[in-house]
């Protein structure tokens, strides 16, 4: 089984520790899909900017749709979470 070392808030520091502070501002707590990324947080912060522009920004869609398209490719892809 595959193993990331995913470094904690408790052992967070500089860049990636503001990454985790803006999360927990964001959704009240660092999800797993997040932490994955704590070896990386440039990519962590590219990654929540872009999810941030797709579910939150000028669309078309509304913010419903774009939360239901995401529920229908997380049940398509298996994801549990």
């Amino acid at each position: 089984m595959t193993f990331i070392d995913v470094i904690g808030l408790d052992r967070a520091k500089g860049f990636l520790k503001k990454q985790y502070e803006d999360a927990v501002k964001r959704a009240g707590r660092i999800w797993n899909i997040t932490a994955i990324m704590s070896q990386n947080p440039r990519a962590m912060k590219t990654s929540m900017d872009f999810y941030g522009a797709l579910m939150r920004g000028r669309s078309p869609l509304s913010r419903g749709q774009r939360e239901m398209l995401a529920v229908v490719v997380s049940q398509t892809n298996h994801c549990v979470y």
